[in-house]
C-alpha cells in the first residue's frame, strides 16, 4: 500500500508542478507532513541535502522520501511518480504539437501560470530564509546562530564577488563555501 501511495502522491506533485523543483517544494511539504513521512524540521534539513547532492531537486526529494518510507522500492515508486507526468507531457508535446509556442491558447495558459510559479518559488525562498534563521512557527523562534552567520557571510561573499569579478559566482562554489563556512563556524562556537 505504501508503494502505491508514494507513487500517486508524487505523480500528483509532478503533474501539477509547473516551474521546476522549487515550485514543487510547497506541494512536497504538504504531502510529507500530511502523511507524517517527515517532520517539518526534517523536511527543511532535507531540502539542504537535496540541494547539495547531484541531480534535480524533484527527483532527489522523491527518492529520499520514498526510500525513507519503503526502502529501495519506495524510492523507485516515488521517483517514477514524480518524473512520469513530465515525461508523458513532453512526449505528447514533442510528437503532436510541434508549433506549440505559437499557439494562442498555449500562450494564454503560460501567461496565467507564470504568476503562480513565481509566487510558489518566492514563497519557498522566503520560507527557507525564515526557517534558516530560526523561525519554527509564528509563535516559536529558536535562533540559529550558525545558519544566520553563514547566510550573512555567504551573501556578502556573493555580492562582493559579483561586483569585483563582474559575473555571478557558480552555485557549486556557493555550496562548497557555505558547507566549509558552516563547519568552521560550528567548530568555533563549540
Amino acid at each position: 500500500m505504501i508503494f502505491w501511495t508514494l507513487f500517486i502522491e508524487f505523480f500528483k506533485i509532478g503533474l501539477f508542478t509547473i516551474g521546476g523543483g522549487y515550485a514543487m517544494i510547497p506541494l512536497v511539504k504538504e504531502a510529507v507532513l500530511n502523511y507524517n513521512w517527515l517532520t517539518e524540521s526534517e523536511f527543511y534539513d532535507f531540502i539542504g541535502i537535496c540541494e547539495s547532492t547531484p541531480g534535480p531537486i524533484a527527483v532527489n526529494m522523491a527518492t529520499f522520501v520514498g526510500a525513507g518510507q519503503g526502502g529501495i522500492l519506495g524510492g523507485i515508486c516515488a521517483t517514477l511518480g514524480v518524473i512520469l507526468p513530465a515525461f508523458l507531457i513532453i512526449l505528447i508535446i514533442a510528437s503532436v504539437l510541434k508549433n506549440l509556442t505559437e499557439n494562442k491558447y498555449f500562450k494564454g495558459f503560460i501567461s496565467g501560470v507564470k504568476p503562480v510559479v513565481v509566487a510558489l518559488i518566492t514563497s519557498t525562498g522566503l520560507l527557507l530564509l525564515v526557517k534558516c534563521i530560526g523561525f519554527v512557527s509564528i509563535k516559536e523562534f529558536d535562533f540559529n546562530v550558525v545558519s544566520t552567520i553563514c547566510f550573512a557571510v555567504i551573501t556578502a561573499i556573493y555580492f562582493a564577488y559579483k561586483r569585483i569579478a563582474k559575473k555571478k559566482m557558480s552555485a557549486i562554489m556557493l555550496i562548497v563555501i557555505s558547507a566549509l563556512l558552516g563547519l568552521l563556524i560550528s567548530i568555533i562556537l563549540r
